[in-house]
């Protein structure tokens, strides 16, 4: 009888030490999550482009209005989201977005220790019609709390609002890029080498985010 009120006491302390271990668990992740949420780098919503070159107003119109007309989009048909692996230490993902059966927009995440990138596709009848992406570098290690600014005689810990942004703009005309504005540039055009190299770097990557979205 002991024997078995022994049991029975055992039983009810190991799943008292489950539930709070699961507890614990959800609570851990959840936290984390909610982390991770803070400092997820924020996608065009309801923007409009800047302000185009006099020059190339006519040209980057209706490319502009596709981007506005995309993002302003807030229910998807479909969004379908896979794994970006090995391109980054903290790893990625891609989103894609569509409406009526027909991709619109591919989302890229790329995730590192000392910044991350976002990198938007916008569609226009099938082709790249415009790729907007935004840099951040950390001020320090995404890890590199209060305790390791002490430890380290620092003035700072790790404050995703004191990142450095970078922001570029590529225009793409029937399928070719035809305009890129950088934020850090003086507004001098890039080179036609240059231009030539983004325009493959870019659909190379395009290319692979196509990929992945039909790997299974």
């Amino acid at each position: 009888m002991k024997n078995k009120y022994l049991q029975s006491f055992l039983m009810l302390l190991l799943t008292f030490h489950l539930g709070y271990a699961e507890g614990f668990l959800h609570t851990s992740l959840d936290s984390s999550l909610k982390k991770e949420d803070t400092i997820r780098i924020k996608e065009s919503l309801y923007e409009e482009d800047i302000e185009a070159n006099e020059y190339l107003k006519d040209r980057l119109k209706p490319i502009q209005s596709n981007f506005k007309r995309i993002n302003s989009i807030t229910q998807w048909t479909s969004i379908k989201k896979k794994n970006i692996e090995g391109e980054s230490a903290e790893g990625g993902e891609a989103t894609y977005y569509y409406k009526n059966n027909r991709l619109e927009k591919i989302m890229a995440r790329h995730y590192g220790e000392m910044g991350q990138v976002l990198i938007e596709y916008y569609l226009l009848n099938s082709k790249l019609s415009f790729v907007f992406e935004k840099d951040y570098k950390y001020n320090r290690p995404l890890f590199y709390d209060a305790k390791a600014m002490k430890e380290n005689n620092d003035t700072e810990a790790f404050d995703f609002e004191k990142s450095e942004i970078v922001e570029t703009r590529n225009y793409f005309e029937g399928g070719s890029l035809m305009h890129i504005v950088n934020s850090q540039d003086c507004g001098a055009p890039f080179s036609g080498d240059y231009m030539r190299e983004e325009d493959k770097s870019i659909k190379d990557d395009f290319k692979r985010l196509l990929k992945l979205e039909k790997a299974k």
